[in-house]
């Protein structure tokens, strides 16, 4: 189960777009994969949809299991794209923890301003994995010149 950070991580709430059962658990939710939608605070027309792996069972369902690094984002102009200000070079948008203690998802914003472009990743604060670096995915969103 994912928690809000703080609000200096994230102005953006994000909205449910669906959920799929993916394992069977006797007691507890399933586990599953959910897709959310975050709207961008700073950017009026830009959408990104994160789908990502929730822990199911006993655990998860009382917001105690740590959810696996497994996420994928998508982020689309959903209407005309226009930037409030100026943008930060690295700047975190969207975050939630995904667990109660330790482990938090993070999407930040990277304009690539040579190319018209603002690139989003996604990423997971638990850096050590097993193959020793973080879990990511990225998604870019052309922004018209003005």
């Amino acid at each position: 189960m994912l928690l809000a950070l703080p609000a200096s991580h994230a102005e953006a709430n994000p909205t449910r777009i669906g959920a799929v059962s993916t394992t069977f658990k006797l007691l507890g939710r399933n586990d599953r994969i959910v897709v959310d939608r975050y709207d961008d605070p700073k950017v009026d027309g830009v959408s990104c949809y994160m789908s990502r792996a929730e822990t199911g069972g006993i655990k998860g369902s009382l917001g105690l299991a740590t959810d696996p690094s497994r996420f994928s984002i998508a982020c689309r102009a959903t209407g005309k794209v226009t930037i409030k200000g100026k943008l930060p070079d690295n700047e975190i948008v969207f975050g939630a923890a995904a667990n109660w203690l330790f482990k938090e998802i993070r999407v930040s914003r990277i304009p690539d301003n040579d190319k018209h472009m603002i690139v989003y990743l996604v990423w997971s604060t638990q850096a050590l994995t097993p193959e020793g670096s973080p879990y990511n995915s990225i998604s870019a969103v052309n922004v018209d010149p003005q």
